[in-house]
């Protein structure tokens, strides 16, 4: 069940809000309910996989109070638990790239050493994994309290508004609100609000550009013009962000709904100055998770330059091997990782002193170049496709630009591209400057006002194209 579809918008999520309502006064009650919901939701689309959600559950409620309760088993129980979480988000994401990649090194790929059928992989368990895990070492720190209730763990690992594809929620940031949260009007109306803008990025910007990236991509690389490639990546570009991002809104506004304080997942990451700057706009709750659970427990930056580049390397591998079990997943996450080190070895301080438009130019170029990897469904395609990029190549000419593009899809794609930059901002903060003597009455009559009037907006162009076309899968729902 996605949050992109009719039977989510018009049966799960209304049902979900007034059950949730009608038993708010109940406080043990209505987790018990949320958590209910939770769960059902998830084995709608996984059936009998909600068992390994469960295991995940119970394992770590176990390590938790293991934890707590018998110091001297502190440091092996946190062992144990995180080889538990990795066993599992081992076996069922990498299995099958460990078993390839080694019967390919040994020469046996036509009778391989290794038979493995094909392995699932479970919906959502890179991020409840990571809950998980974040949980039992904060317990392990000291920096939160055991949870005693395993019920109450369990929504917090399984709460469905961001179990499928985040962000990645830190125990310490709701572990109050599982046990005593407020549910105002303010925060349901805002709720609603980002919700449905996330649903309008994904409906009305990331399907739209995945026609194009999806046509590009659908053809041998070594046959697309040169302009004909660098659309599909524009198209990617702009697609993974508004379908990643759209997501992020709808989880946290959803949040909002059942009393839920999120995070901030994405901050335009496509303004960015430098990859540095990228990383802490994209995908926040990802980036500053391993910071704070691989990174710094390597050394960080402690152990001197030498190290500090190792490490980086070492998270960024993680990065990219997380995102999938692949190479060209390791191949983006190491690419981030060489720009990184390339910036702290000296090129931050020549990017200083350059012209902003050059700064932003300069990310955003090597995050495209990124993207291709990241999109190509093998290493070589990606190369392949890089060549076509870089070099002119006037292709086969079964596909040109304007067989691909409609009036639509142009008008789609540049909407995007604006809506990429914080514009609606930067017109706020112009009218404040401009306009002092309106700015209350802005604020306090005319913002709500359009406010609603645009999710009401929204929201009727995104059921319609729901209707009226094929929505994708969100990208992140298959790590």
């Amino acid at each position: 069940m996605v949050f992109s579809s009719v039977l989510f918008l018009f049966y799960f999520l209304p049902i979900a809000i007034i059950s949730h309502t009608l038993v708010t006064p109940l406080k043990t009650v209505r987790n018990i309910i949320l958590l209910a919901l939770s769960l059902i939701f998830y084995t709608w689309g996984e059936g009998e996989y909600v068992l390994i959600l469960l295991i995940s559950v119970v394992a770590n409620y176990s390590f938790g109070i293991i934890i707590t309760k018998y110091p001297h088993w502190k440091l092996t129980s946190l062992r144990i638990s995180i080889f538990v979480n990795l066993f599992l988000l081992g076996y069922f994401k990498y299995a099958n790239f460990i078993a390839t990649n080694i019967n390919t090194l040994l020469g046996s790929t036509d009778t391989p050493i290794i038979q493995l059928d094909p392995v699932h992989l479970p919906i959502g368990i890179s991020f409840f994994t990571f809950q998980a895990l974040s949980y039992v070492i904060d317990v392990y720190r000291g920096k939160t309290e055991v949870q005693k209730n395993v019920l109450d763990l369990a929504l917090y690992i399984a709460l469905f508004p961001q179990l499928i594809a985040g962000p990645i929620v830190r125990y310490t940031d709701i572990a109050s609100q599982i046990i005593t949260r407020v549910i105002n009007r303010a925060d349901f109306a805002s709720g609603i609000r980002r919700f449905t803008i996330g649903l309008a990025k994904k409906v009305v910007i990331a399907d739209q550009m995945s026609i194009i990236a999806d046509t590009v991509f659908a053809e041998p690389a070594l046959s697309l013009n040169t302009p004909v490639a660098w659309l599909g990546i524009i198209a990617y570009t702009l697609q993974i962000c508004f379908d990643f991002s759209g997501y992020s809104d709808m989880a946290i506004g959803l949040g909002r709904v059942f009393g839920f304080t999120f995070l901030e997942n994405f901050n335009y990451p496509y303004i960015s100055q430098s990859i540095r700057e990228f990383w802490r706009r994209w995908h926040i709750s990802l980036s500053t998770w391993f910071r704070d659970y691989l990174y710094i427990p390597l050394g960080g930056n402690r152990s001197g330059v030498v190290r500090t580049y190792l490490n980086l390397y070492i998270v960024f591998f993680f990065t990219g091997l997380w995102h999938g079990a692949s190479w060209n997943f390791i191949f983006w996450g190491l690419w981030h990782g060489t720009f990184l080190v390339i910036e702290r070895l000296g090129f931050e301080h020549i990017l200083d002193r350059l012209w902003r438009p050059f700064r932003h130019l300069y990310t955003i170029f090597v995050v495209v170049v990124g993207w291709v990897i990241f999109r190509a469904d093998t290493l070589d395609y990606g190369l392949a496709y890089l060549q076509q990029m870089f070099t002119w190549s006037a292709g086969n000419h079964i596909i040109t630009v304007p067989i691909i593009m409609t009036n639509k899809l142009w008008f789609f794609m540049i909407l995007g591209i604006l809506l990429a930059t914080p514009i609606f901002y930067k017109l706020h903060q112009f009218i404040d400057v401009q306009f002092p003597q309106h700015s209350a009455k802005l604020e306090a009559v005319w913002i709500p006002i359009l406010s609603n009037m645009m999710t009401i907006f929204l929201m009727a162009i995104a059921i319609l194209m729901l209707i009226t076309s094929v929505s994708t899968p969100f990208i992140y729902f298959r790590f």
